[in-house]
């Protein structure tokens, strides 16, 4: 698949993938929005309101999901660099169309999964979760966040969040072979899940009925899939090439 393709597939895989991350992140979104610290919003100072997110919730929505992207993008920045060396390595220079393979199948998966079709990718969920564990507890230090920066740095923590969407996309970042290649495209996946995470932070209760209907899951299940069949299409010309 051309690069300028790639990066518009991630893009819409992110932007489709919402559908997942309305379940995956929705809650976390709310957590960090009411986690604000009161007075940075201006919000009334009565404690016998409800907590509320601050007026000024846009600079910390912006900062939460640019870290998160910076994390994202810093993810397939090592493995693209990984795959990289090891192609240059003698025993594993013939492996680049294994991993682009994988990858698209990969996407099929993940799909799958989006529509509600296939569940497996729980499993690899469940996996990194071990390392969610570790970075999870240093994540509490920075709620309630008082200011954009540190909502700069807790987002930076959240990229790090085992999810099924991401791990497709980092499967393809490996098989890139090129550490600003798999950065980018962690990126262009990265900027596809914005407008459905800073959303989530405004108005999160009528996407929420929208995503969860069950035609829109399956039709961004099926665009994701015919992704990775075109994907494995333009693999297969290359190797008969």
């Amino acid at each position: 698949m051309p690069v300028e393709i790639s990066y518009l597939a991630a893009f819409i895989a992110g932007l489709l993938g919402g559908v997942h991350c309305l379940g995956m992140c929705g809650g976390i979104v709310g957590a960090l929005t009411f986690g604000i610290n009161p007075t940075a919003g201006n919000n009334a100072n009565s404690t016998l309101q409800p907590p509320q997110p601050p007026k000024n919730i846009y600079p910390y929505l912006l900062a939460y999901n640019g870290g998160r992207l910076f994390s994202y993008t810093l993810s397939g920045v090592l493995v693209g660099g990984i795959s990289m060396m090891a192609a240059n390595l003698p025993l594993l220079n013939n492996i680049q169309f294994g991993l682009q393979i994988f990858a698209a199948l990969f996407m099929i998966a993940l799909g799958l999964y989006i529509g509600g079709w296939w569940v497996g990718l729980r499993n690899i969920e469940r996996a990194g979760g071990m390392i969610w564990k570790r970075i999870e507890p240093i994540s509490r230090r920075f709620i309630p966040v008082k200011s954009p920066f540190q909502a700069l740095i807790l987002g930076a923590l959240w990229g790090w969040l085992p999810c099924g969407l991401v791990y497709t996309i980092l499967f393809w970042s490996i098989s890139t072979g090129s550490a600003i290649e798999g950065g980018l495209l962690m990126l262009s996946f990265g900027l596809g899940t914005l407008p459905m995470l800073l959303a989530m932070g405004v108005f999160a209760a009528s996407l929420t009925n929208f995503i969860r209907k069950k035609w829109v899951r399956s039709l961004a299940g099926i665009i994701i899939i015919a992704f990775g069949l075109f994907s494995l299409f333009n693999i297969s010309l290359r190797i008969q090439t």
